[in-house]
């Protein structure tokens, strides 16, 4: 089913809040506080993937948010993807548009945290470059410990000097 990227509107909040319940465990996944502080957090954006139905109304199937710093470093905060849209391409490509952002945002690396007991999402982190950098105990509330992942970001073309 084809799709769109967006910008996070306020009336997706609720929707994207459910699809974040339905990805991770208790522990891990956002309560919808903490989820509209992040996403309001200063820096920080949300992308939205939209699928076309079959009534021809768009809904949302997933979504990122990620967020700058002054440091030049980026921080994916959440990739979530509807389980039943998974594995369709749809997780990379809201990575690549985040980290997309992040450059044109002068940001040199990203980070992530993802749960030590998260294969999934650790082969999905190492396809795309990502190397775990550290461990931080007990990151989630349920106790589980954090691999810190890290991936450096070429630098814009724009702000590469010409060799002479």
């Amino acid at each position: 089913m084809p799709f769109s990227l967006r910008e996070f509107r306020a009336e997706d909040f609720e929707v994207l809040w459910g699809i974040d319940q339905q990805c991770f465990v208790a522990g891990i996944a956002y309560s919808r506080r903490e989820l509209a502080l992040y996403m309001r957090r200063r820096g920080s954006f949300t992308i939205v993937a939209e699928a076309q139905s079959d009534a021809g109304r768009n809904g949302a199937v997933g979504f990122i948010v990620a967020e700058t710093n002054r440091r030049g470093i980026g921080h994916i905060i959440t990739i979530d993807v509807l389980p039943a849209r998974q594995r369709s391409g749809l997780g990379s490509q809201l990575l690549v548009a985040a980290e997309d952002r992040l450059q044109r945002a002068d940001c040199h690396a990203v980070v992530l945290e993802t749960a030590v007991d998260n294969t999934k999402a650790l082969a999905f982190y190492k396809r795309h470059c990502y190397s775990v950098i550290k461990v931080a105990p007990r990151y989630y509330g349920n106790g589980v410990d954090a691999f810190v992942m890290e991936k450096q970001l070429a630098p814009r073309a724009s702000n590469l000097n010409p060799v002479l």
